[in-house]
């Protein structure tokens, strides 16, 4: 009698169920990690607006209107936008 080499269908079942068990481990860490970068990325993007609006203030004694005007007088390269949906941080000078 001749002997089949190979794995049983079961095998391959209980095989494809832990590379799923595996996988959705590391898309969940994934995911936790992805959301930690993105408020770190706020985080920074908020103290580099505070920043500028020092300095803003420091030269002209008063604060600006927009985040873009700290743009125009080189305080930040560019206007910070959050990471997830590319929209301008909210900013509203109510000074008289």
């Amino acid at each position: 009698m001749k002997k089949n080499k190979g794995f049983t269908l079961i095998e391959l079942l209980v095989v494809i169920a832990i590379i799923g068990i595996l996988s959705s481990v590391v898309l969940a860490s994934l995911n936790s990690t992805r959301t930690r970068a993105r408020d770190a990325r706020r985080v920074a993007d908020i103290k580099q607006i505070q920043v500028a609006l020092e300095l803003y203030f420091d030269t002209n004694g008063e604060y600006p209107d927009t985040v873009l005007a700290l743009v125009a007088p080189g305080h930040i390269a560019t206007e910070p936008r959050d990471p997830s949906t590319a929209a301008s941080y909210p900013y509203n000078n109510f000074s008289d």
